[in-house]
């Protein structure tokens, strides 16, 4: 069987491994700007766009990662009154870290020192909030191997990549905290909401 990343051209792939670990990856991922259309854009439309949003981001990563010697793995959060997100995780010397894109400052990278997927996703609820101040990360799902979607050539299709959305959707999702938990969570301040939204994306009027 043929090599999936053979799917990516010459250059593409030297700009991939070029990113050389996890760590360089996140790098592209926090210099290329934040764009805030409705797409699903494939990692070679990424690459060639030099743009992302969360969900592009991660599957980018995924994909770089993979290109890296890595697993293409997925982690999907449920939120309530917000938006989901989506990152690429890795393992390094047995723990979990990860790679991921947001409008928000601190929903990108985590240090590989997490010894399992919860204790990795807990990272993300203290600063996982809304523009009401109310934090919102409730569920993490199992991690998604990308590469069951590679006879969709997932990585460089010039289609949408809805599919890999659809699969997340339906994926098992386990709770980070209980209802009663929930109903005592307190509002974050308001110096730890503008840390947040530091640099944050905005539509304009065009948009």
């Amino acid at each position: 069987m043929s090599d999936p990343l053979n799917s990516f051209t010459p250059s593409e792939l030297r700009k991939l491994r070029g990113m050389k670990d996890p760590h360089g990856i996140q790098k592209f991922l926090d210099d290329a700007p934040y764009h805030l259309a409705d797409t699903a854009w494939s990692p070679r439309r990424v690459l060639a766009e030099q743009t992302a949003h969360c969900l592009e981001g991660a599957i980018f990563a995924a994909a770089a990662l993979r290109a890296n010697g890595y697993p293409p793995l997925l982690l999907d959060f449920e939120a309530e009154h917000d938006t989901d997100h989506v990152i690429a995780i890795f393992r390094e010397k047995g723990c979990w870290g990860a790679v991921a894109k947001s409008n928000y400052t601190g929903c990108r990278w985590r240090e590989p020192i997490h010894r399992t997927l919860r204790e990795l996703a807990l990272t993300y609820f203290n600063t996982y909030v809304n523009l009401r101040r109310e934090r919102t990360l409730r569920r993490f799902s199992v991690p998604v191997n990308l590469k069951r979607f590679d006879r969709q050539n997932w990585m460089t299709t010039d289609k949408p990549v809805w599919f890999l959305v659809y699969h997340l959707f339906d994926i098992r999702h386990y709770p980070l905290i209980t209802p009663a938990m929930a109903k005592g969570l307190h509002r974050v301040d308001e110096r730890l909401f503008q840390g947040e939204i530091l640099g944050k994306a905005y539509k304009t009027a065009s948009e």
